[in-house]
């Protein structure tokens, strides 16, 4: 699996942390930083960071994404408006490794501002370790666990149907936005490298588009 880990600006101090915890129990897996840190030029919200995760995700770029805000919720709810991207809000342990056993989504949000600190570092670096301390979809409680399963697919198949595509939606969001996200040049090469062909074209598109002053 590769696992993209991204935040808003507002905790780019807690980026390394994120990441090196990260990389820590997800042993086995590819694990790619892409910010936000400290030293970068720009900043960017919650919302402008859900979109660059909806892009990561839709375009196959990466397979799971650990990212958060201060709260933690708004980078989740805003997350769950992009096509093609199941997000679930882990203040705890227990919430983050039910979150991969029942719901199995494809990204996980943090409050990154709340109790992260000196005394709360135990429970951040636990959440993490129950994320990735098994693979993911298994059910839960074991004896219910098929159920639990049949539910998240169909909550699944409810989502895919309920949304417009993810490049259809792009073209909808305000020009404004759209050139925020575009400048976080290292998300975009990474797609650009490494997504789907639709998604790797429509980047190339707007950027053509932007340099043309378009």
């Amino acid at each position: 699996m590769r696992i993209g880990v991204i935040q808003a600006s507002s905790q780019a101090e807690k980026n390394r942390l994120l990441f090196e915890t990260v990389r820590k129990y997800a042993s086995g897996h590819e694990v790619v930083n892409f910010g936000c840190r400290p030293d970068e030029p720009f900043r960017y919200s919650y919302v402008e960071i859900s979109v660059l995760i909806g892009l990561l995700l839709a375009g196959g770029a990466v397979d799971f994404v650990v990212t958060g805000c201060s709260s933690g919720q708004g980078m989740m709810l805003a997350c769950n408006s992009m096509p093609r991207v199941l997000c679930g809000y882990a203040p705890s342990p227990t919430d983050a490794w039910l979150f991969a056993q029942i719901n199995c989504g494809n990204a996980i949000s943090l409050p990154l501002g709340e109790e992260y600190t000196w005394a709360g570092y135990e429970n951040f670096e636990q959440t993490i370790a129950r994320l990735f301390s098994e693979p993911f979809g298994q059910g839960w409680p074991k004896g219910d666990a098929d159920r639990k399963l049949r539910d998240t697919r169909a909550l699944k198949a409810i989502r895919r149907a309920g949304q417009t595509g993810c490049l259809e939606l792009m073209d909808r969001l305000d020009p404004a936005l759209v050139r925020t996200v575009l400048r976080k040049k290292d998300v975009v090469r990474w797609i650009l490298l490494n997504g789907e062909p639709g998604i790797a074209g429509w980047l190339r598109e707007m950027e053509a588009r932007l340099s043309d002053g378009r």
